[in-house]
């Protein structure tokens, strides 16, 4: 049987509702856990991984991928020639921020990057900045003109 794509697994998952709690014991208890103390870097490897499978054709697509996977709100809140800044809001962020200590957004990190990566054309990094205080993640990515792929 063929593999469906990801645009049709997302409309087969559509009626699905599914529990928040579920997503923070996966993210915030066991892969912390699985992966130990290297679990920030192997997550924005695995983000990147996970934008080569199911690559994305436009900003817009990728904003309503965030808000499909479940992982926030995604806006674009800068943009230069080399350089983007995006803004990670919502009510999970938001308890995430309040129920742990030691977060970890490099999976949206790194699935950022490689999704820019592939439609610049260019070798391209995402950091995290996660402000607690206002109950928000900038993603700022960043790209060199010169370094193609």
């Amino acid at each position: 049987m063929k593999e469906l794509s990801y645009h049709d697994q997302l409309k087969e998952l559509e009626e699905i509702t599914l529990h928040p709690f579920s997503v923070l014991l996966l993210r915030d208890y066991l892969l912390p856990e699985l992966l130990g103390k290297e679990h920030h870097s192997i997550l924005y490897w695995a983000g990147k991984q996970l934008a080569r499978k199911i690559q994305l054709s436009t900003l817009e697509e990728l904003i309503s991928f965030f808000s499909s996977a479940g992982w926030g709100d995604l806006h674009i809140i800068r943009q230069k020639k080399n350089e983007m800044e995006f803004e990670l809001t919502g009510q999970l962020i938001e308890k995430r921020m309040k129920l742990f200590k030691d977060l970890s957004f490099q999976l949206e990190a790194g699935f950022i990057a490689q999704q820019i990566e592939c439609m610049n054309g260019v070798v391209t990094e995402a950091y995290e900045q996660i402000n607690k205080r206002l109950n928000k993640v900038i993603f700022i990515v960043k790209w060199d003109e010169k370094d193609k792929i």
